[in-house]
């Protein structure tokens, strides 16, 4: 229980007035920022039925659909939870692991950097992180 409740505080912090979300932009440098900017022009404008909306502030390195339902960040650190050893699921060729303290957070690991997606219960988990899989694969080859 606790665990939902963190995760609605935590995308209830993101929801800003009038459409557009608040979401910190990381500050991703060199290839990272390039594979980055390359994602985000690669990504669905719906997920889930919920439509891309704009952030703030803006940054090539965010992107957000409906009211922060689901809203990704590229070019992170490496979530502190993870073992560098650990073994996670990969869904469409992309590994993902899932943050045992904030379960509503999902961060694909890519050899050139980390993007941190979160997602509401309104959604279905698997079947976003599907949609990405392929802009990030393309964004981040190899």
């Amino acid at each position: 229980m606790v665990r939902v409740v963190m995760a609605a505080a935590a995308l209830a912090l993101v929801a800003g007035c009038g459409g557009t979300v608040r979401v910190d932009p990381p500050a991703p440098q060199g290839a990272t920022a390039t594979a980055c900017a390359t994602l985000n022009a690669r990504l669905p404008h719906t997920i889930d039925g919920a439509e891309r909306v704009p952030s703030e502030p803006p940054s090539p390195y965010v992107a957000v659909w409906g009211s922060a339902e689901i809203a990704l960040r590229c070019g992170v650190s490496r979530p502190l939870a993870m073992d560098p050893l650990q073994q996670v699921p990969e869904i469409d060729g992309v590994p993902w692991f899932a943050d045992p303290v904030r379960p509503a957070l999902f961060t694909a690991i890519t050899s050139g950097g980390y993007v941190e997606v979160t997602i509401s219960r309104a959604h279905q988990t698997a079947g976003v992180l599907v949609d990405l899989a392929a802009p990030i694969k393309a964004a981040f080859p190899g």
